[in-house]
């Protein structure tokens, strides 16, 4: 069946057609080309003969006559458009007239410099000397001196030329003294944290070069995004030329939104967008087509890869088996072990794989072919990113289709609801901020390291007499003669991870007879991904988690056949560190500033396959991580909680169980045998008899197995004789209560409003949801005086966020309170204020209460 034969299928078939929102077909187009450039040298000539390539692309042309003019260009066009191509030329051109010329090419991923480099191999037969090499973590530290003397074209990443090649210019002068060009691929990658930093590496390049005599010049690519020329100038902090008249050939194109069913309209429940992507990517199987899909996260992966394998291929692609993959169905994320992801990668290009799940780790433009299928599980967190792996379907002339399968979260459902918003409007822009104090020492530490400073010398464009001068009162620097020295001992971009707080990595081995790596994790994810008794997926295999031992580095696994999953259950605080702006809004008050989070893996979940059913629930005590970063949180007013409290909706101040509550508690415990019900654990100390607690013990809790507030009459009075009944109290240690209430949930309207804030806040700084992390304080404390709801930005010292949902707050507000007051379920959903706990109720009313006082 081909690809036009299964899109006429979904059109009529009763299971699919009433699902798919939106269906979007642009046309075909033809390529608008040129002839070869009257300068373009012959060897390059003969090369493009050969590939078949008689013409240039509009946009190469271009890229071609501003590089040869000595401008700067940043080409912002689309997937597959032939981007590579536009700045090979020109590098290459000028390679052939000046044989002491260099080139530095940065990619950032490992992944993608290996594909590049295998792009360079086509010229290398026609053109003398042309020495291309890869200089990153993986090179063989035999192969480094004659690289460092030999490469004309020296492909790597951002972190070995900020920790392997800047440190050490003394070994690279010939390569700097003669360098002409520097690409950088993929800018659009280059956001947030690990785009600040990156600017300050640029910064540093740019200052070696000056100092061997080199202004090299600048080409940069970009996927869609909403400021490609302002991000390339300001990472470069050169004037910049867009190139976006996208001259390339384009076959007819689908783009399909799919809302999975509602199951439960009373719940607002729909159905899995992860099982119905498997279910359309089974569909894909059978007819044939070779398709990508692509998930939100490292498990969804490896779930996803479990249920397709357990389905039989209709049309198993030819030689599949020898992969002994599940007939061509492979998984592609971080974690894979080099040689997995080129075998991978190698086998969608000659059609041995036919179905790749994968995270946006295959997102970027390594070389896989002409897709004709791309299904996105859930919304991939930014108009940019989705237009990016939407855009990995399809090459040259050939029809193509993407899928967008909707999640129930309300960013996902607002869009289902709302396509215009996708479909008609601007990409996200990428945001950095070079300047940001933190960022700019680490690296104004590693400059000094490399070359000293004189006085009145600029960083960039940044006068940094100041900084230096704050270094030499830390004794890191020494200032003599007008200059300023490097003076500490340690090589301080040693120390400096551009893209994780954490920059070591754990190995997962596996016991064997003779055991095994099968890939490895970060330090940051390390906790709730391998903790022990987790369940690791990889490649679709289990592997129970034995030990993880963080000082060494490494996490033991055994091969495992288990019918669950795990999930990780954890817990943060935030602490205020200062406030650096707050104003007086209707129902409260809004700050935003400096605050330190803390977060503990406390326990984690077992869930059944398919079903997802609770399996148990099991303890740990995983050490805490905390990190500084900005916050910007709303704060509740006492007349706002007033009046909720008179209208019975406000329900986070303390229960009131009653009276005789003190003595009811010690009756559990002591028919419970202080003895934890979950986990068996005794309260801490004991009497000498035994038979209760002694003195300084720390008493066990006493939970309510049905949530005390589900006991409310049409009054809101609790009749505490039925809500206290013995037989609805049981005995818990601190850590199984807190476990028990994350399935037994009375949702409260301030975790409504939080979950609706949190959920729709992308959308107004047109970032990443995982760029956000979300806290609630229910009650008062010495941070937060009045019950809170806390957004903070996900990344080490902040990137913006927090500062720009202190100015979009009212926005924000309204916004939430239009989605929650028209979802039709009766009590909070998914899609609006979130769900309950397995066995609790929501909070919609509450939230809509609060919302309400707050606009």
């Amino acid at each position: 069946m081909s690809l036009d034969a299964l899109l006429k299928q979904w059109k009529y078939d009763p299971q699919t057609a009433g699902n798919i929102s939106t269906w979007q077909t642009t046309p075909a187009r033809p390529a608008v080309t040129h002839p070869y450039p009257d300068d373009l040298p012959a060897a390059l000539r003969e090369v493009l003969s050969a590939l078949k390539i008689r013409s240039l692309y509009s946009h190469q042309s271009q890229a071609w006559t501003h590089s040869r003019a000595g401008k700067n260009f940043v080409l912002a066009t689309s997937t597959a458009s032939g981007k590579t191509l536009a700045y090979n030329l020109p590098v290459l051109a000028a390679l052939i007239e000046d044989p002491q010329a260099r080139a530095l090419y940065l990619f950032p991923t490992k992944a993608l410099t290996q594909d590049q480099h295998s792009n360079l191999q086509t010229f290398q037969s026609k053109i003398a000397n042309l020495q291309p090499a890869i200089y990153d973590g993986d090179t063989p530290s035999r192969d480094r001196p004659p690289i460092r003397k030999k490469a004309r074209i020296l492909l790597t990443n951002p972190d070995m030329l900020h920790t392997g090649i800047l440190p050490h210019h003394t070994n690279w002068a010939e390569f700097f003294r003669n360098l002409k060009f520097v690409v950088i691929d993929e800018l659009h990658t280059y956001r947030g944290v690990f785009g600040s930093h990156v600017a300050n590496v640029i910064r540093r390049l740019k200052r070696i070069a000056a100092f061997y005599g080199a202004e090299p010049q600048f080409m940069l690519t970009s996927a869609t995004i909403g400021n490609p020329q302002e991000l390339a100038e300001k990472l470069t902090e050169s004037p910049v030329t867009l190139i976006d008249d996208d001259g390339s050939a384009r076959g007819e194109r689908h783009f399909l939104i799919y809302n999975p069913p509602v199951v439960n309209e009373a719940l607002g429940l729909r159905k899995s967008a992860l099982l119905e992507s498997v279910r359309l990517t089974q569909d894909l199987l059978a007819a044939g087509v070779q398709s990508v899909v692509f998930a939100r996260s490292r498990r969804s992966v490896e779930i996803i890869l479990t249920y397709l394998r357990e389905t039989p291929t209709l049309h198993p692609p030819p030689n599949s088996e020898k992969l002994g993959e599940g007939r061509g169905i492979r998984g592609y994320r971080s974690g894979y072990l080099p040689k997995q992801r080129r075998q991978i990668e190698q086998g969608l290009r000659d059609g041995t794989v036919q179905t790749v799940v994968a995270t946006n780790a295959l997102e970027l433009g390594i070389d896989i072919g002409g897709l004709g299928a791309a299904i996105l599980v859930g919304y991939p967190g930014t108009v940019a990113s989705a237009w990016q792996q939407a855009g990995r379907a399809g090459r040259g002339d050939a029809p193509a289709m993407a899928v967008l399968v909707t999640s129930s979260s309300p960013l996902d459902q607002f869009l289902a609801h709302h396509p215009e918003y996708f479909l008609g409007g601007s990409p996200e822009h990428a945001l950095i901020n070079p300047d940001h104090l933190l960022i700019l020492l680490e690296h104004l530490r590693c400059a000094l390291f490399e070359l000293p400073f004189s006085k009145a010398e600029r960083f960039g464009n940044l006068d940094v007499d100041e900084f230096l001068e704050f270094l030499v009162q830390n004794h890191e620097a020494h200032h003599s003669n007008n200059k300023y020295y490097w003076m500490a001992d340690k090589y301080p971009a040693a120390d400096i991870s551009l893209r994780s707080a954490s920059p070591q990595s754990i190995t997962l081995q596996v016991q064997a007879d003779k055991p095994y790596t099968i890939g490895t994790v970060d330090g940051e994810s390390a906790s709730w991904m391998v903790h022990p008794g987790a369940v690791y997926l990889h490649e679709a295999q289990s592997f129970f988690v034995e030990q993880l031992d963080l000082e060494q580095k490494i996490a033991l696994l055994k091969p495992s056949l288990s019918d669950y999953y795990t999930e990780p259950l954890s817990e943060s605080s935030v602490t205020v560190l200062a406030t650096l702006a707050n104003a007086t809004v209707p129902g409260g008050d809004t700050s935003w500033g400096e605050v330190q989070v803390t977060t503990q893996v406390k326990g984690y979940a077992k869930r059944r396959w398919y079903t997802h059913e609770t399996l148990g629930t099991e303890a740990l005590d995983m050490a805490p991580q905390d990190f500084q970063t900005t916050g910007y949180w709303l704060a509740i007013s006492d007349q706002t909680i007033a009046a909720l409290s008179a209208a019975g909706l406000w329900t986070n101040a303390p229960n009131d169980y009653g009276p005789g509550w003190s003595k009811l508690r010690e009756r559990v415990r002591a028919r419970d045998e202080y003895k934890c019900q979950e986990c068996g654990k005794l309260e801490t100390s004991l009497s000498p008899s035994g038979d209760e607690p002694g003195t300084g013990a720390r008493e066990h809790d006493v939970h309510h197995k049905v949530p005390y507030r589900m006991f409310r009459d049409e009054s809101g009075h609790i009749p505490h004789e039925r809500a206290n009944h013995m037989d609805n109290l049981v005995t818990l240690c601190t850590k199984c209560h807190k476990l028990a209430e994350t399935n037994v949930r009375v949702r409260s309207g301030l975790a409504g409003l939080s979950y609706v804030l949190s959920n729709l806040a992308p959308l107004f700084l047109m970032c990443d949801s995982r760029d956000l992390g979300t806290h609630i304080e229910h009650v008062g404390s010495a941070d937060f005086p009045q019950p809170s709801v806390v957004l903070y930005d996900l990344v080490p010292a902040g990137i913006g966020f927090s500062e720009k949902l202190f100015e979009l707050h009212e926005q924000l507000v309204r916004s939430a309170l239009e989605l929650v007051s028209k979802c039709i379920c009766p009590d909070g959903c998914p899609s609006c204020v979130g769900p309950g706990g397995e066995n609790g109720m929501s909070g919609k009313q509450e939230t809509l209460a609060i919302l309400t006082r707050l606009t």
